[in-house]
């Protein structure tokens, strides 16, 4: 079993990394400013943003491993799981660390773009790489914010700012993501985002409330694929299967319903399983929690 760090609340990784909590839902590192500290394998409850002048090799998040070339960009949202895993090495590196719960942009204006960024996916085929200039503004935004959080109690106030700032950072993010897209190839990058469409539309359209969960072959079918077609694509972009692209897809969505307020039962009825024991089961192998354990962790 591999040593993973849970990242369940912000400061979790500020803590690993010995450095001081500035605010309950953010938390903002500059790695120069820390002393040597250990590799750690991450599994996610909040969204970040790893912005370094060069990832190590061999690095993973979601479900891609990536190679950068100089300065770079790694999101990562709540369920996903990234790093290398801990050898006891010291390490230092150059750039910034944000992290920020979903409790931080809930009601924001901008909140259902969240959904926009695909950046954050776990099919997103490379890391966002950046200009000089784009580091440049991106730092000094990152620096700006960790400036108010270092100067300011919590309070509405500030939480606003906080969103300002971060909604700004994610726009960079997002032209850098479209310029990226925009010269890259088709293949099975373009099967997996309309994979992601698909499930995405099932569960907007109600489907699952009269057809149950999304099957592969009926994924498949909607796509025009033979089911064999569909997983080896998923296999050779994910190092996964499309029922485990699908299952995670469905604990995402469940962690939605399960912080909206619905119980267990509720959720595991409103994803369109016949069973909740059946969630229950997909939930834990995915998260390594039950449910239960899941929103006790976010008390």
């Amino acid at each position: 079993m591999k040593n993973v760090l849970k990242v369940t609340h912000p400061n979790d990784y500020a803590a690993y990394v010995h450095a001081p909590a500035l605010h309950p839902l953010v938390c903002i590192l500059r790695y120069e400013e820390l002393g040597p500290f250990r590799r750690s394998l991450n599994r996610y409850g909040v969204y970040g943003l790893f912005i370094q002048e060069e990832f190590p090799r061999g690095i993973s998040y979601g479900m891609k491993t990536y190679e950068t070339h100089g300065p770079s960009i790694i999101a990562v949202a709540p369920g996903q799981i990234g790093g290398v895993e801990d050898n006891g090495e010291l390490i230092t590196r150059k750039g910034w660390v944000v992290l920020w719960s979903p409790e931080l942009v809930s009601g924001a204006g901008w909140e259902k773009k969240m959904e926009e960024y695909r950046f954050f996916s776990y099919f997103s085929d490379n890391a966002l790489q950046m200009s000089p200039a784009e580091w440049e503004r991106i730092s000094g935004l990152i620096g700006w914010m960790r400036c108010e959080l270092q100067e300011n109690e919590d309070s509405p106030e500030l939480r606003g700012v906080l969103r300002g700032y971060l909604h700004a950072i994610l726009e960079y993010c997002n032209r850098i993501y479209l310029r990226q897209e925009s010269v890259g190839g088709k293949g099975s990058s373009d099967i997996l985002k309309r994979f992601q469409r698909l499930l995405s539309d099932y569960y907007a359209e109600s489907r699952q409330l009269e057809l149950g969960i999304p099957s592969v072959q009926y994924c498949a079918a909607e796509l025009a694929y033979s089911p064999r077609y569909l997983g080896d694509i998923i296999h050779r972009a994910t190092g996964g299967t499309a029922i485990g692209y699908i299952h995670a897809f469905l604990i995402g969505e469940g962690k939605k319903l399960l912080m909206q307020g619905y119980n267990v039962s509720e959720t595991a009825g409103l994803l369109g399983f016949e069973y909740v024991h059946h969630f229950n089961r997909i939930f834990k192998r995915i998260t390594g929690l039950t449910p239960t354990e899941y929103l006790r962790k976010q008390k």
